[in-house]
């Protein structure tokens, strides 16, 4: 019985202690609360892969490049869409529509672009 009422309470306090961290200033961890942060570039030991696909958005205010994308071999990925990092310049090259072929950087659950041109 001492053992349950033990479990309880730790389970109790530390429920306490994580809702007590969502109220503390800087400790909410939400969709946007990474906004605004210099975006972190993948590591040079990171391998580049390659593909190729059609610009379906681009937010330049959050640095991303939303692109239709063929299959990526290198990844075992099959085709999708998904939103990618993308510098000021890069996005500047580009507009929705366009056919591109670019190169990027898988880290996490963030894909950065290397390079980036559209086809011709």
């Amino acid at each position: 019985m001492k053992l349950t009422r033990f479990a309880v309470t730790g389970t109790l306090l530390a429920l306490s202690f994580f809702a007590r961290a969502e109220e503390m200033p800087g400790m909410n961890m939400g969709a946007d609360a990474m906004e605004g942060t210099p975006m972190k570039q993948p590591a040079a030991s990171t391998p580049v892969a390659s593909a190729s696909g059609t610009i379906k958005a681009i937010d330049s205010a959050r640095h991303k490049v939303t692109i239709a994308h063929g299959a990526v071999p290198a990844l075992q990925w099959p085709p999708m869409t998904m939103g990618f990092q993308a510098t000021e310049a890069q996005l500047a090259t580009v507009k929705v529509g366009d056919q591109v072929n670019f190169k990027f950087q898988q880290e996490g659950a963030a894909a950065t672009i290397v390079s980036i041109d559209v086809e011709k």
